[in-house]
């Protein structure tokens, strides 16, 4: 696959070149202000902006966020996991129109496949109560409706996908928060969500990542997404 043609962000003076106001709330807004907002790492944040230009397979700026990831703790094998899980959270199609950008941000960095993980890693232990909880559910409630999708969500996603130790719990569980708003799937998120803050997201963490994702994703998306996350708050309290 040829990286060659690989699409670029635009440079600040193309973008003024457009619009004058886009250059501004960029350059004063969202990377003068909302990047160096402390409720969230700077790594955290790249995951959340990874995550969202994936899912939604913008891959104009792909490439410069994969690098402003590398250079700030996350990875190359992480972004190799971002993009295997959210194959399955996003869709195939999302997940290989990343393959090109994230090709040519290895290729650029020498980054080969020895750094990456293994197509079958030894798995994280399994959470066995939790899981059986889960699974139990999904079946009574879709057993009868699509078995096939109750079968792989369990062998595939929560005893294979979700035990990957080459994603930590808590970025796994920001990846498919960060995603699921990206793509407006907010009945998905109350799972998800409780699941991330069980992994180690704090809450002011979470708050902070629909901000930030706001930015990216658009605000109906995170608007559409907040009553979901009010209810998620108050049920922990």
């Amino acid at each position: 696959m040829s990286t060659s043609n690989v699409s670029s962000a635009p440079s600040m003076d193309e973008i003024r070149a457009v619009s004058p106001a886009l250059a501004r709330y960029t350059t004063e807004g969202l990377v003068g202000e909302v990047w160096a907002r402390p409720e969230l790492s700077t790594r955290d944040r790249c995951i959340v902006t990874v995550a969202a230009l994936v899912a939604k397979a913008q891959t104009t700026l792909q490439r410069a966020y994969f690098e402003k990831a590398l250079d700030n703790g996350v990875t190359p094998g992480e972004l190799s996991e971002i993009v295997t899980h959210l194959a399955f959270y996003t869709g195939w199609g999302n997940a290989l129109a990343a393959v090109a950008p994230l090709k040519a941000v290895f290729d650029a960095r020498g980054v080969d496949q020895d750094a990456l993980p293994a197509a079958s890693p030894t798995l994280l232990p399994l959470d066995e109560v939790n899981e059986s909880k889960r699974a139990t559910t999904v079946q009574g409630l879709f057993r009868e409706v699509a078995p096939g999708v109750v079968k792989y969500t369990t062998d595939f996603l929560f005893r294979d996908l979700w035990l990957r130790p080459g994603l930590a719990p808590r970025d796994r569980s920001l990846v498919t928060v960060s995603a699921l708003t990206a793509t407006t799937q907010v009945a998905q998120i109350t799972f998800h969500l409780n699941r991330a803050m069980d992994n180690g997201l704090t809450k002011a963490e979470a708050s902070e990542v629909f901000t930030h994702i706001a930015f990216y994703t658009g605000w109906p998306a995170v608007m559409s997404a907040l009553p979901v996350v009010k209810d998620v708050f108050a049920s922990r309290t």
